[in-house]
């Protein structure tokens, strides 16, 4: 049985007004993943304002005041599949007051999708976007040249783009991007191949994501285990059952493999692990798993089992990322909960070090507090160690919250480095 199924989630990204609702609206159309209904509803509007084709945008632009103002303002996402594989969207926005709706989309993301329009080239988004794309770790980008059909197909302008991209890209680390050179309007190279563009030997972009290769993305040498839950039936059949419920972050977990707890630094063997309410050989991310021990050991709620000899990083004083998300200001000293997989510790932010110009890539010095949408490297000092990995070696581990102490609103997202 293929557990992963193969579920990509991937993200867009571009500038206004660049295509990328369209898009999204032509691969939902031309993969048929639409309704009649809905096809019907979209042609209706069409019709209403005037156009002479069929406006796919307005199959992902949900919110009322996006349709009025044909910019996309929230994260919206969408689902559908193929034969192949099974697709979730992050639709995010483009503009720089959005730049919280971003990191939000592309958290969980595989592949972004760099929307660049044929006819204005690399803009601030462009740079702004992958940068934040190499920033989240997503491993995988393709850039989509849109609307060719307004520069007549014009080979010598997509290699021109394709160029600076390469050179801009160098600097990020980002490990596999591809280029494909479509019209989300016409349908050129989204799903099916465009003659239009002869000179383009490359696959189509439907193509691309049923075929990139996302088997590794996932860390499957650094074993970890956040424990969500302990599973107590208390039954007649299953009296003496205790159960750690949980997902697998990284590494792969065998009955009988040594493992060890923290933050107690008990050591135990793995008894069992169900899934479905089978008994299976082997866990790996990002599986959801039961797991029994061989011994009666105190585990609760945001523990961590992992390996004897390969344990992640037990700190109070944590180097991040942090994407500030909320309209309030913060300043030095402010304290917060903070949520790092299934635990929950307080903790106060201790240091700003600098904060990010995402335009220009350069570092801001001195600075006392964050704005809204700021991305600045900070120390934060917890009341309890943390058991971290860096965010580069597990997107799971490696990442955390920010609550609001009085509000209880997530108020950033952070990144160990």
């Amino acid at each position: 049985m293929n557990i992963n199924n193969q579920l990509l989630r991937f993200t867009t990204a571009g500038s206004v007004d660049d295509g990328k609702s369209t898009l999204i609206g032509r691969l939902l159309y031309d993969s048929k993943s639409i309704f009649e209904d809905q096809l019907e509803a979209v042609e209706a509007s069409s019709a209403k304002k005037g156009f002479d084709y069929v406006d796919l945008s307005l199959l992902t632009d949900g919110l009322k005041s996006e349709r009025e103002q044909g910019i996309t303002i929230d994260v919206a996402y969408r689902y559908f599949a193929t034969p192949k594989r099974k697709f979730i969207i992050a639709d995010t926005p483009g503009h720089i007051q959005y730049t919280r709706n971003m990191v939000t989309g592309a958290s969980t993301a595989n592949l972004a999708l760099i929307l660049i329009d044929a006819r204005k080239g690399l803009v601030e988004q462009t740079f702004r976007h992958s940068f934040i794309a190499s920033l989240l770790k997503i491993p995988h980008i393709i850039v989509c040249v849109n609307k060719m059909d307004l520069v007549n197909y014009d080979e010598a302008v997509y290699d021109r783009i394709v160029e600076e991209y390469k050179a801009f890209s160098s600097k990020l680390e980002v490990s596999d991007i591809q280029f494909v050179p479509i019209s989300a309007l016409a349908g050129d190279n989204v799903v099916n191949r465009s003659e239009k563009t002869t000179w383009y030997q490359g696959a189509t972009l439907m193509h691309m994501l049923e075929t990139v290769h996302i088997e590794s993305d996932y860390n499957h040498i650094d074993s970890r285990f956040p424990v969500q839950y302990v599973v107590r039936p208390q039954s007649k059949e299953y009296h003496d059952y205790r159960g750690y419920a949980g997902r697998v972050a990284g590494g792969i977990f065998r009955p009988g493999d040594d493992v060890l707890v923290l933050p107690s630094g008990f050591n135990s063997k793995i008894r069992s692990i169900d899934f479905g309410g089978e008994q299976i050989a082997e866990a790996f991310a990002p599986m959801s798993v039961t797991m029994t021990l061989t011994d009666e050991i105190d585990i609760s709620r945001g523990d961590i089992i992992c390996k004897p000899n390969n344990q992640p990083q037990g700190e109070q004083d944590i180097d991040l990322m942090l994407c500030w998300m909320n309209q309030r200001p913060v300043n030095l000293n402010t304290k917060f909960y903070i949520r790092h997989t299934s635990r929950e510790v307080r903790g106060v932010l201790k240091e700003i070090q600098y904060k990010l110009d995402i335009n220009s890539l350069t570092r801001v010095e001195n600075v006392e507090q964050l704005q809204m949408n700021d991305i600045a490297r900070v120390k934060l000092r917890t009341a309890q160690p943390l058991f971290f990995d860096s965010y580069r070696k597990n997107r799971i581990t490696g990442s955390l919250i920010l609550v609001d102490e009085g509000t209880n609103e997530t108020v950033a997202a952070g990144m160990i480095v």
